[in-house]
């Protein structure tokens, strides 16, 4: 026998039968399916031959199969075609035919219905969609309504908008130059697209997935369906419904009925809806005497009359200068799109290198004197409220309710335009005084609202900056009051955790080294300690704070920032309605001289928040509005919020109470009542306030320089202004603060200020005289001579008596108690030089005017000397728009 035929050892009981039960076990049979078939191969040493079957035994086999199958067939759910039960079901997924993974892999068959029927879902529906919107009416939709404004006590003030010509003009009254020109700025494949185009949604997309410009992928047909049918909010069902109505009237409409309803429905600025409104608007003409540039000019402005309106608009980024350097490029782009795209020849395009000449502003000349600054205010407040945009604000229809009082508003105007005329004179000093700017701005106590502002002469004399509300004029010494109120509220690093009260002394001589946190001395530019510098060489030695705010002195304040931290300050100034953008960002000695560029509105609020013995109320100026005859909401009035203590807000007030009586704002006691109040004078002359307040209103003045048509808004020195050396913030600011105080209150009843209750420890800054009798040693950083704050001050910078019985208003120190003169205080000390240096990086700072601001990176080449405790050093402000209240 050969030897694979050779049988293996048999284990006891064994046989074929027990080798066939230890064999693996063949799994549920089922015929067809590949599991009923041995394990082991036919070829293997141990398998049986097969048997011969009968026709008959087949059959059994199959029915055995299927009814072994059963329990797998229902959990598989294979039908008909296998010997089970047929697949009923309509869509078969998961498929019954596949195994495993496979079984969830759509068919071919599944998924080419699945996407026919989806597509004849969206077929049908955007037939039915369109079918049912309606095409828009331009002569509805042109029709811009009046914004009606109305004062205080409810008597209309102005009506706005709805007064220009907007007829529908047809077609053929729209200049060619005018349709070349849109098309090729906006929409190429107008005449041949279908309403949408795909293409340019897909780059808009596409732009904006790579971080690009978010450029519009809307045809003229969707911007005519928004302007006229839609509006402008961002929804996805006003998205939807402006594709069905623009597709219905891309295979609906004649192409130049669409181009006509747009040209005629689109805001151009100014106030004009349609071509023959902008055309009017800008060139007083008819749309159809428009020339190719002026075209050109007016399809610019589509790009957004906010931005590319010449005459600016609403924002900081919307100046005056801004938008036309915008308009400009645009204007230019425009021409050069139309040869390009073959809608103008080359040799045309040349003969255009001038910017269209515009006539004056419909809009500005009904918006004279101060009616455009009030408006202005009132729009950006209602806008910034309600999330309305320029062109819904424009189209009309709202009734606005103000907070101004015109009899304030015109006692403002009054004060401010009697002390111009009576102190300006162009024609005799054409060089120095022209550009001086006044800005005003006073704010109901109680409330928080805005009563009166002076933003200029006027937008009918096209000056369209509102100086009431615009950051980037520095404050100076009006800044002190907030360091003083943060150390009285979080106390110094010398107070274990207590306020400071304002009898603690601080060393006062002019170029006192100044230190930080850690005792040690600030550094200069050029690596020295730093020296403060005050207005003058006098050596007051040591004062309390509050003869230091009395004579405005810088060196204590520049002291005292780091004492208390300059984050304790912006976090007070934040608390009282300083914005945040507009305070300087060094931690340097100069922040504390006013360094910040609050709006006047802004300051007027603020120290509202001392006048009301620390409880803060935002600044507004609409009390309600009405759309189309319905109230809106969101329009109550701003929610009384604690800044800090009532205590440390009255002691600020008796510390600035004592300023108006004998300190640097003396000329305000000619109010008559109860006043408190901070001068403040910036470096090179550039700038002059006074924010007083008394119980019922708080008042800010601005005076400064600047050439209102120049690209920077760079401030100019007033030296010289006025036929005087100087102008400071005890002057001209003071003098209309008082005159525009005297008739606002007139008729009012006298109140006081709340009785302020001695609070914080005394904490004399390092070196300062013992109270006690032993003597102490003098610190080595003290003047040779110094003298403690309860000795008179040096005769110096206290003028001679003796002056005339009358004074101008700007003469600082001439008053009915004390004669005029000039303070010996001018001779003392120059503002430049190394010792004057310091930026923001070593804490250094640079002072000799009234408080105000230095240290910047600019310095100053004047070499003038100041008056008390101002600073010097350069300051190139960037002017802003930015809405306040």
């Amino acid at each position: 026998m050969s030897e694979h035929r050779r049988k293996p050892p048999q284990a006891p009981g064994g046989g074929r039968a027990s080798a066939r039960r230890a064999a693996p076990q063949r799994p549920a049979r089922g015929a067809g399916t590949g599991h009923d078939v041995p394990t082991a191969s036919h070829s293997g040493p141990y398998a049986d031959p097969p048997p011969q079957s009968s026709r008959a035994e087949a059959r059994r086999a199959a029915q055995r199969g299927s009814a072994g199958r059963g329990r797998g067939a229902a959990r598989t759910g294979r039908g008909a075609g296998q010997g089970g039960r047929p697949d009923t079901r309509f869509i078969n997924y998961p498929r019954s035919d596949k195994d495993g993974w496979k079984r969830f892999v759509p068919s071919w068959k599944l998924v080419s219905g699945t996407a026919f029927g989806f597509f004849a879902v969206i077929i049908a529906g955007a037939g039915i969609g369109i079918a049912m919107v309606n095409k828009p009416d331009p002569n509805l939709a042109a029709q811009a309504q009046n914004n009606v404004f109305y004062w205080e006590d409810g008597s209309q003030m102005v009506a706005t908008g709805g007064s220009m010509n907007r007829q529908i003009v047809p077609i053929d009254k729209i200049p060619r130059s005018m349709r070349d020109a849109v098309i090729a700025a906006e929409n190429e494949s107008f005449e041949t697209d279908k309403g949408v185009d795909p293409m340019g949604i897909a780059r808009a997309v596409w732009n904006m997935a790579k971080g690009g410009s978010t450029q519009g992928g809307s045809t003229i047909t969707q911007q005519y369906v928004k302007n006229t049918y839609l509006g402008s909010e961002q929804t996805l069902k006003r998205k939807v419904t402006e594709l069905f109505i623009s597709i219905n009237l891309g295979v609906s409409e004649e192409k130049d009925v669409v181009l006509a309803g747009y040209l005629n429905t689109a805001y151009y600025g100014r106030d004009a809806y349609g071509i023959q409104a902008a055309a009017r608007a800008y060139f007083g003409k008819d749309c159809q005497d428009l020339s190719p540039s002026e075209s050109a000019f007016l399809a610019s402005v589509l790009k957004g009359p906010n931005l590319y309106n010449p005459d600016g608009g609403i924002g900081a980024a919307a100046t005056p200068a801004a938008n036309e350097e915008r308009a400009r490029k645009r204007w230019a782009w425009v021409l050069d799109r139309e040869v390009e795209v073959g809608r103008m020849d080359k040799a045309e395009r040349a003969t255009y290198t001038e910017f269209p000449a515009r006539v004056e502003s419909e809009q500005a000349r009904a918006m004279s004197g101060q009616i455009g600054y009030l408006v202005e205010t009132a729009k950006q407040y209602v806008m910034k409220t309600k999330g309305i945009t320029v062109e819904q604000m424009a189209l009309g229809g709202y009734r606005i309710k103000t907070t101004f009082q015109k009899p304030k508003v015109d006692a403002l105007v009054k004060a401010v335009e009697e002390t111009r005329n009576d102190f300006l004179d162009e024609k005799k000093r054409p060089d120095l005084d022209t550009f001086v700017q006044f800005g005003a701005a006073s704010v109901d106590v109680k409330t928080g609202a805005i009563v009166a502002l002076y933003g200029g002469p006027g937008m009918d004399k096209k000056y369209f900056s509102n100086n009431a509300n615009t950051s980037g004029v520095p404050v100076g010494s009006t800044w002190k009051p907030y360091v003083l109120a943060a150390a009285m509220q979080y106390g110094t690093q010398n107070t274990g955790g207590d306020g400071l009260a304002v009898d603690s002394k601080y060393l006062a001589d002019d170029l006192t080294v100044i230190k930080n946190r850690q005792g040690k001395p600030l550094l200069d530019s050029k690596g020295k300690p730093f020296k403060q510098k005050n207005e003058s060489s006098t050596a007051f030695g040591y004062v309390t704070l509050n003869e230091a705010m009395e004579k405005s002195i810088n060196v204590p304040f520049a002291q005292l920032v780091f004492d208390v931290g300059h984050s304790k300050v912006r976090e007070l100034a934040r608390a009282t309605g300083i914005l945040k953008e507009t305070m300087s960002a060094g931690d340097d000695a100069s922040f504390a001289l006013g360094t910040s560029t609050p709006s006047a509105i802004r300051m007027a609020d603020s120290y509202a928040t001392f006048a009301a013995s620390g409880t803060h109320r935002e600044p507004y100026s609409v009390i309600s509005v009405e759309k189309d005859g319905e109230p809106l909401s969101g329009f109550e009035k701003p929610k009384d919020e604690r800044a800090m203590d009532n205590a440390v807000a009255d002691n600020v007030t008796k510390v600035l109470e004592n300023v108006v009586q004998n300190g640097t704002g003396k000329k305000a006691k000619a109010l008559g009542r109860p006043a408190a109040g901070k001068t403040g004078t910036t470096d090179e002359n550039k700038s002059a306030w006074f924010v007083g307040y008394t119980p019922e209103l708080s008042t800010s003045v601005a005076l400064f320089r600047t050439d209102p048509n120049s690209a920077d808004k760079k401030l100019l020195s007033m030296n010289g202004v006025g036929g005087t050396d100087s102008i400071h913030g005890g002057d001209i600011p003071t003098v209309i603060w008082t005159e525009y105080m005297r008739e606002a209150l007139k008729g009012a009843p006298v109140k006081k200020f709340p009785e302020a209750e001695p609070i914080g420890v005394t904490a004399d800054s390092v070196g300062a005289p013992s109270p006690s009798p032993s003597p102490s040693p003098a610190p080595a950083s003290s003047s040779p001579s110094p003298s403690p704050s309860s000795s008179p001050p040096p005769p110096s910078p206290t003028p001679s008596k003796g002056g005339k019985p009358s004074c101008k208003p700007w003469e600082l120190y001439c008053d009915p108690e004390t004669s005029t003169g000039t303070t010996s205080g001018n001779t003392g000390g120059t503002n430049t030089g190394g010792t004057n240096t310091g930026g923001a990086a070593n804490g250094g700072t640079v002072s000799g005017a009234d408080g105000g601001p230095g240290g910047s990176p600019s310095p100053s080449g004047s070499g003038r000397p100041g008056r008390p405790g101002g600073v010097t050093g350069g300051w190139p402000p960037p002017p802003a728009d930015s809405p306040e209240g």
